[in-house]
Order: C-alpha cells, then sequence, then structure tokens
C-alpha cells in the first residue's frame, strides 16, 4: 500500500479498528477514512453504497461487526447473525463493486467446528458442528469468508480472510453482560481489589483452554497480510499456544494485585473445550507476535483503570 492510498477501517472505534487505525497512522499512512456509526449505517445498503461512491476508497479493513461473549450471543442470537451478515455483504459488495484494490476481512476462530482436532487448521472449516453458544456469530462470519471466496472466483477481487483467536487490549469491550472472558475477568478483578472482596467468581469449570492475543499484534499481523498475502483461503492469526481459564485468572489476579479467592461457578456454560490455532502458515509468511500475555495483561489492566468510566 502507497501511504497516500485511500484506506477505509470500517470499525475504527471497536478492538480491532482502533488498533488497526493507530497502527496506520504511526506507520506514516495520509489517507485514512473513517466513519462513525451515526455517520454510517452499514446495515442499509444504500447509505454504504452511496459512500463508497463518494470516498472511492483503494483499502479496505474490514473490522466492524456486531460482537460479543457467550451471554450476549445466546440472548440475541437473531441481532448477532442478521446485523453482521448485513455489514459484511453491504462493504463487500460495495467495494467490489467501486473497485477498491484490496479488502481485508476480519474473521473470527469460532467458524471452526466445537470438536475440532487441535490446534485448528485453516482446511478444517466446515467439517463438523460449530459451538452452539455462538453459532449465529460464526455462521455470519463463514458467509462474509465465503462471500470474499465467491467474489474472488467469480470476478477475480482481491479479498482476503483473516482469522484471529482470542482478542485483547485497548477500547475492548468490558461489560459483564456481552464481553468475553478476559476483559470480564480484567474488570471484575479490578471491581474486586477496589472493594477490598474476599473472591471473585469465574463463569464455568475453569478448565477450557484458550489462546489470546494482544489486538496491537492482531492489528500488525492485518497490514501485514494486507501488503503480502493474496489467495482464497482464510488464515489464521494467533500465538499457537494456550492457557486454561484457571490460569488466565490466575494470571489476572496478579495483574490487578487482587488478593482474595477464584471461585468457579460450574452451573455456567463453558463453551467450546479447546480453541488453539495453527498458526504455522501466518508465520512460514513471516509474521510472528512479540507481546507475551504477562505483558499485555498489565498494560490492559492499566488502561482499563484509566479508562473506566468509559470502558
Amino acid at each position: 500500500m502507497d501511504k497516500t492510498a485511500r484506506i477505509f477501517v470500517a470499525g475504527h472505534r471497536g478492538l480491532v479498528g482502533s488498533a488497526v487505525l493507530r497502527h496506520l497512522t504511526a506507520a506514516g499512512y495520509t489517507g485514512l477514512i473513517t466513519r462513525t456509526r451515526a455517520e454510517l449505517d452499514l446495515t442499509c445498503q444504500a447509505a454504504v453504497s452511496d459512500f463508497f461512491k463518494t470516498e472511492r476508497p483503494q483499502y479496505v479493513f474490514l473490522a466492524a461487526a456486531k460482537v460479543g461473549g457467550i451471554l450476549a450471543n445466546d440472548t440475541a442470537p437473531f441481532d448477532f447473525l442478521r446485523d453482521n451478515v448485513l455489514i459484511q455483504s453491504h462493504v463487500i459488495e460495495s467495494a467490489y463493486r467501486c473497485g477498491v484494490h484490496k479488502l481485508l476481512f476480519l474473521g473470527s476462530s469460532c467458524i471452526y467446528p466445537r470438536l475440532c482436532p487441535q490446534p485448528m487448521k485453516e482446511e478444517y472449516l466446515l467439517t463438523g458442528a460449530l459451538e452452539p453458544t455462538n453459532e449465529w456469530y460464526a455462521i455470519a462470519k463463514i458467509a462474509g469468508l465465503k462471500l470474499c471466496q465467491a467474489l474472488r472466483r467469480q470476478h477475480g477481487f482481491d479479498a482476503i480472510s483473516a482469522m484471529p483467536t482470542n482478542l485483547y487490549g485497548p477500547n475492548d469491550n468490558f461489560s459483564l453482560t456481552s464481553s468475553h472472558v478476559l476483559p470480564a475477568l480484567v474488570r471484575k478483578f479490578c471491581e474486586a481489589e477496589a472493594s477490598g472482596a474476599s473472591q471473585v467468581t469465574v463463569w464455568g469449570s475453569g478448565t477450557p483452554r484458550r489462546e489470546f492475543l494482544h489486538v496491537d499484534d492482531l492489528a500488525s499481523a492485518l497490514i501485514f497480510l494486507m501488503e503480502h498475502y493474496s489467495e482464497a483461503a482464510p488464515i489464521n492469526v494467533g500465538w499457537g499456544t494456550d492457557v486454561s481459564i484457571a490460569e488466565l485468572a490466575v494470571q489476572v489476579k496478579a495483574a490487578t494485585g487482587f488478593r482474595g479467592e477464584i471461585v468457579f461457578d460450574a452451573t455456567k456454560p463453558d463453551g467450546t473445550p479447546r480453541k488453539l490455532l495453527d498458526v504455522s502458515r501466518l508465520q512460514t509468511l513471516g509474521w510472528r507476535p512479540t507481546i507475551a500475555l504477562k505483558a499485555g495483561l498489565q498494560e490492559t489492566v492499566a488502561w482499563y483503570r484509566a479508562h473506566r468510566a468509559s470502558a
């Protein structure tokens, strides 16, 4: 990408989009285009079409999405499926029709089967049943991935798809009703430490294993892929190592300074038993993450405490 290229970062206020915008700005890109949700409703086809015809971006990072944890997905399945399908379809089609040079679609590791062999290779997609607690979001993401592949096959449109593992970092969603596990734990432990509580309750048994990637590492990977990858197959983005939720809770406890007890509520759902990505394809291309979990957690805790009112 030329430093003056017109680059649309869709979802620039979210966890991923804000990180991509930070990295592009720091790298000296001057043609950055953003719109807030109030300025551009991506679920409205006419609005998206008009935006692309007017702004004529050359590159698109499609990081806009409706996201949430187990509780949010379980209670609003229609919203997660509808909103994400609409956002993806409108942006991807308008990008193609308006001559965008290249589009990067942000998928998710939840697209893989619930009982997928570990670590999960890209070719395991659609080889088994999805995890019921987030299948609506997963189906939407699979549809976006397939839309990119279909446009590439039928019309030669250079659309690529990246499948990141579990993410965390600045500008995450720390809501206890709609967030993912790591930011939820950060908030719980920070609040418990501040109030002097004697214990923190963690959803589930603590045995599921998850892989976590700092969002700044993801932003670096996405820009790398935009410049160096151009294939129909999706590509995994992660560390290639994981921890149990119990181990994660201990690390968050240490990062926050909480001194009480950790209690696991086994009546709450665990979700997929394990989610570990095979990241060998990305490593072969020459990219690796640099922010270890311990350092990333300390930074995230500090950011949350500094932005508690808005986070």
